[in-house]
């Protein structure tokens, strides 16, 4: 062999090898987007479950307030349902989208009910749970969308372009 033919293939063997080193790199953190999903979906499903018990709680006390009440049965739903969608698929940005949204709706049908200021129902208890699982909640979403941001921008850098193209790896949405 030659020495140009030798630095041909000493070329070609650093090339391969970086490739399938950016391909390895790519699906180690795309499988990070997945485990950081995890801690989510199970804060989300805990809070529906005391969501639930405060419906339970406050539906004969609120009898006057029922569509409020229906209106957060409504988005407790949606919300689980975002969430399954999620599950499937944690990076992909349609689904993550819904979830997005679909928490913010609970949210705000969440600020429509006057939990506190109630007379004759103790609910105290339920609602430091329930502020507990958001902060945990939001503890994980910061995690998710951290390991979201760093796949991004593996996804995003040049010699690593030519990988994201071939194998066709997206980039994630943040929740």
């Amino acid at each position: 062999m030659t020495t140009p033919q030798i630095i041909l293939w000493a070329g070609a063997a650093v090339l391969l090898f970086w490739a399938i080193g950016a391909y390895n790199r790519l699906v180690r953190l795309r499988g990070a987007i997945v485990r950081q999903f995890v801690p989510v979906e199970s804060q989300l499903t805990k809070r529906q479950g005391l969501l639930a018990q405060q419906l339970d709680a406050l539906g004969p006390v609120l009898l006057n307030a029922t569509p409020r009440l229906d209106a957060l049965r409504a988005a407790c739903q949606q919300c689980s349902a975002a969430c399954s969608h999620a599950k499937v698929r944690p990076g992909a940005v349609g689904a993550i989208t819904s979830l997005r949204l679909a928490d913010e709706i609970l949210g705000d049908a969440r600020a429509r009910l006057p939990v506190q200021t109630l007379t004759g129902v103790d609910l105290s208890a339920l609602n430091a749970q329930l502020a507990a699982a958001d902060t945990t909640l939001a503890f994980a979403r910061h995690q998710f969308n951290a390991a979201v941001i760093e796949y991004n921008d593996a996804v995003r850098q040049f010699p690593t372009l030519l990988i994201v193209g071939l194998f066709g790896f997206r980039a994630a949405g943040t929740f």
